[in-house]
């Protein structure tokens, strides 16, 4: 993040620079904008345990962490109490930020505000406009707002939050080019860390700061147009993904996809994801927020068969020549799996971890359907053409991942699988139990996290913070 720094001491040397008073020495200004979740309603002794001050503590001396949060604030102009009409708004325009981090929307759900969401875009537009014309340097961040329990329709209410407040702020993120922060995925399985089921406690507030101080101190480039898209075919089009430019295209005659994030991290990291684009796309999310690219390459029908592999060698070898990391996390949903193992196999320096949610691991599981599962008689025919096998040759079929797991211990790179328990149409002990068996006695690195009484759906985590927490320190010290 770039600082002001003092003119009267811009031409010292470092050295020097460092050894001085920390008030001869401009700090970064941060402005924490919102309604009573950043003011730090209900939480007890909220001076000093409202996530703006606890940012404050952790950030230290070297910013200026100030909390312009109004209670009951609306982000619409024609809301029931707008934050632009509250002294908060004027003192935070005076404050000149450096940074700003914007939770406003939550009170935006009430009956009374909903009529008005047409203008939600527009009048959120404007008050990114007005800090820019504050400090035209200044970088602002978009907080989407935490799920409420509440279950008042005519209130604070979650379904509106959700399936409004939040796309119309992704879309704001999205047309203005700010950074964009999900909140509300890190609260969605901790209900109780909301007492009064809308405003978090002390603790939840320490969850909303450590999110933004590993934010800042993330190890990034400076936010700006998306490096990678002056790398991609000319003709490629933009769409909106979740708040992020998704760059479409045409790759060997495939439909390809990237997603830039605001700003690269260090090392220029991505994830892969083998199938099935944009469901339960939590994970890719959080990582896009942490600086990953998010890529995709259609190989669909192929089942991980040579061609298949030939594809992604030919798109790897692109995506990394426009400048992404060596090192790919690999992610494979369902018949997913296949193709991610597939493809490690091959290319087992190219692939940092892998991260595989209910996966096919056994052709004959599945579409196969030769034990419990139902299988797929119009998907077991496709496999069979992509690889070449006769209806005797594909029950003997020996290429799939948990065929191969001895071999994929050995390549000893670290792997992620979430399961439901109940999973009729991919049995997990006809697939993950297995494979986890055999990786584990040859010295594998495995991990596998059950979900109790869910099936094949929903895939991932409601809150995706362990597959991202796997995935962040799997490909931590990676270097370009």
């Amino acid at each position: 993040m770039k600082r002001n720094s003092l003119c009267l001491f811009a031409s010292l040397p470092l050295f020097l620079l460092a050894s001085l008073p920390l008030c001869l020495v401009a700090q970064i200004k941060i402005a924490c904008v919102g309604n009573s979740i950043t003011f730090g309603a209900r939480i007890e002794k909220r001076e000093i345990n409202s996530y703006p001050a606890q940012l404050q503590a952790m950030l230290g001396n070297e910013y200026n962490v100030q909390n312009f949060g109004n209670s009951g604030s609306t982000l619409l102009k024609k809301g029931n109490k707008p934050y632009w009409k509250q002294a908060e708004y004027i003192k935070a325009l005076e404050f000149k930020p450096d940074m700003v981090f914007i939770k406003l929307g939550t009170n935006d759900s009430k009956i009374m505000n909903r009529p008005f969401h047409n203008e939600f875009i527009s009048d959120y537009s404007d008050l990114i406009h007005a800090f820019k014309d504050a400090n035209s340097n200044v970088r602002i961040v978009l907080l989407l707002p935490i799920p409420s329990f509440a279950t008042d329709s005519n209130a604070i209410y979650d379904p509106v939050i959700k399936n409004a407040i939040i796309p119309m702020t992704k879309e704001v993120a999205f047309k203005n080019h700010t950074e964009i922060i999900d909140l509300y995925q890190l609260f969605i399985n901790h209900a109780e860390l909301l007492p009064d089921k809308i405003h978090p406690n002390a603790t939840g507030a320490t969850i909303i700061a450590k999110r933004l101080f590993d934010f800042i101190k993330q190890k990034s480039t400076e936010p700006g147009p998306p490096p990678i898209f002056s790398k991609l075919p000319e003709g490629f089009t933009v769409s909106n993904f979740h708040g992020y430019a998704c760059a479409d295209f045409s790759y060997n005659n495939r439909a390809c996809k990237v997603v830039a994030p605001k700003v690269v991290a260090e090392g220029s990291p991505w994830i892969w994801r083998a199938r099935f684009w944009g469901h339960e796309p939590q994970t890719d999310i959080a990582l896009l927020e942490r600086g990953f690219h998010v890529v995709y390459c259609d190989v669909a029908e192929l089942y991980g068969n040579k061609d298949a592999i030939a594809l992604w060698n030919d798109f790897y070898a692109y995506i990394h020549h426009a400048g992404l990391n060596k090192k790919v996390a690999l992610e494979g949903m369902s018949r997913g799996g296949i193709y991610i193992y597939n493809w490690a196999l091959e290319n087992k320096h190219k692939v940092s971890c892998i991260y595989a949610d209910a996966p096919v691991l056994d052709m004959k599981s599945w579409p196969g359907g030769k034990g419990k599962g139902p299988g797929s008689k119009t998907d077991w025919e496709i496999f069979k053409k992509d690889f070449g096998l006769t209806e005797e040759d594909a029950v003997a079929f020996k290429g799939s991942p948990l065929d191969k797991a001895k071999k994929i211990a050995r390549l000893h790179i670290p792997m992620l699988h979430v399961v439901g328990d109940a999973d009729e149409v991919v049995p997990v002990d006809e697939n993950t139990s297995p494979f986890e068996n055999i990786i584990k006695q040859h010295g594998g690195d495995i991990t596998v996290i059950h979900k109790p009484g869910v099936g094949h759906h929903p895939h991932s985590l409601a809150n995706p913070t362990p597959i991202v927490e796997f995935i962040l320190k799997s490909t931590s010290g990676i270097k370009y």
